[in-house]
């Protein structure tokens, strides 16, 4: 068995996530850098990660559950990928675009790595 890194990078969706107010009154831009360390037993599609199947649930997160901190949201998401075969760890970096850009810097965001 061999472990890989997989790198799933610019996973988007809009959700209504933020502590200050109105924040969560319209959806506003989420992106989900996600790092998956995946046990790898052989050369078959079934032997790693599948990569649909975790991006649609991290924006499954994005849209369906309601976070004020993104630190809050990175870790949910880090959790929900260890339920995916194959997973040994996984680190989520969320992004918040709307917060850097009202900051006037290039970024805002959180990354959790799970298990910790």
């Amino acid at each position: 068995m061999t472990m890989s890194r997989i790198r799933l990078a610019g996973i988007r969706a809009d959700g209504h996530h933020g502590a200050r107010p109105g924040e969560q009154d319209d959806p506003q831009p989420f992106v989900v850098d996600l790092e998956l360390d995946v046990d790898v037993a052989d050369d078959r599609i079934d032997s790693t990660a599948d990569y649909r199947g975790v991006s649609d649930a991290v924006r499954a997160v994005i849209v369906g559950r309601s976070f004020e901190l993104i630190e809050s949201m990175a870790a949910e998401i880090a959790e929900m990928a260890l339920a995916f075969p194959h997973v040994a760890r996984a680190t989520a970096t969320v992004h918040k675009p709307n917060a850097a850009s009202r900051l006037d810097i290039d970024d805002v965001s959180a990354s959790v790595t799970a298990p910790e």
